[in-house]
């Protein structure tokens, strides 16, 4: 029992806490700042995922102290194996939904074997067309040359933000943040794994507004999806099987910089941009809270409030009359 206990909150740390570092290295980096101060950015990340795990997973700091040493290693396996089984699942539920999406938005011809990876990534011009770097033109048939010849110039790797993390697709060079983050198929993979695949299918409008509190406390807790952006990626792709490099593209260091852009923004005006995005992902995703829109009238007439009223109203005159 206890060991499905482990693997069931292991799950969510792939999703949550950090998607490709283990928990055994953000304890190290945490025991190491009792020592000394000092860091590098990538110590940063490391203690920023230890203090999300440690609010993600509040036990596991007072348990690891506790338990034994065979048991606090076996405790970890069981974490670690739950983590990665969840990140297999994403990935390959995303890779037929992904399929699905692009078949019905840039209706290629052929289609997108939802089956097939072989036929997918830059032989595919659908697949070509989202994965692109921002800054070079799929249309230019000069492009697409050189891209699947991976030529001088051409050559596709992390520090290029793909088409499909941009709204319509399309960045503009000269703001190359307008629209950064909004694409419609990054939002729909977001939906399908942190909400459900169903709510994926309508993503025009702002979400429905369910349970609009705690929904704004996962999404905040699930860092936005940064793990969802690696995922389509991967599902537009023509790799079969999940690794870390890509030709000459690398998952880990592209993870990285979206992260960097959300938690080291340059200034206040860009803390202010990121806070506005953000906003914008919990109205898409969760919809926007009505409430502050009540007036005191409205509240009264509710039929809670109405039904307290009348029963107060019949207890003072059962009184009255005695």
């Amino acid at each position: 029992r206890q060991t499905n206990y482990y693997l069931a909150q292991g799950r969510g740390i792939r999703r949550i806490v950090a998607l490709f570092d283990n928990i055994e290295d953000l304890v190290t980096e945490n025991d190491r700042r009792y020592d000394e101060d000092a860091a590098t950015f990538d110590q940063d990340r490391l203690q920023t995922a230890y203090d999300i795990l440690t609010r993600t997973l509040p036990w596991i700091v007072t348990w690891s102290s506790e338990i034994e040493h065979d048991e606090y290693i076996r405790m970890i396996k069981m974490l670690r194996q739950g983590a990665d089984g969840a990140r297999g699942d994403d990935t390959s539920k995303l890779k037929a939904l992904v399929a699905d999406w692009v078949n019905r938005e840039l209706k290629p011809n052929p289609p997108v074997d939802p089956d097939d990876k072989h036929t997918r990534g830059f032989i595919n011009d659908a697949c070509g067309k989202l994965l692109c770097p921002a800054e070079l033109d799929w249309n230019n048939p000069a492009t697409k040359a050189g891209i699947r010849d991976r030529s001088q110039g051409y050559i596709v790797t992390e520090p290029s933000f793909p088409t499909f993390l941009y709204e319509r697709y399309t960045a503009n060079l000269d703001d190359l943040e307008a629209g950064l983050f909004k694409g419609r198929i990054l939002l729909q993979a977001f939906k399908a794994v942190f909400t459900s695949p169903s709510s994926a299918k309508d993503v025009e409008g702002d979400g429905d507004g369910a349970d609009i509190i705690e929904n704004n406390r996962r999404a905040r807790r699930a860092g936005w999806g940064l793990k969802v952006k690696k995922h389509v990626r991967f599902a537009l792709s023509s790799i079969t099987s999940w690794r870390t490099v890509d030709g000459d593209f690398d998952y880990i260091l592209f993870w990285q910089s979206i992260v960097d852009f959300f938690e080291r923004p340059p200034g206040r005006e860009a803390q202010r941009r990121v806070n506005k995005l953000l906003e914008w992902w919990t109205r898409k995703v969760f919809g926007r809270s009505r409430r502050e829109d009540l007036t005191d009238v409205m509240r009264s007439s509710m039929s809670v409030n109405a039904l307290a009223r009348q029963r107060a109203e019949l207890d003072d005159a059962a009184f009255n009359s005695n």
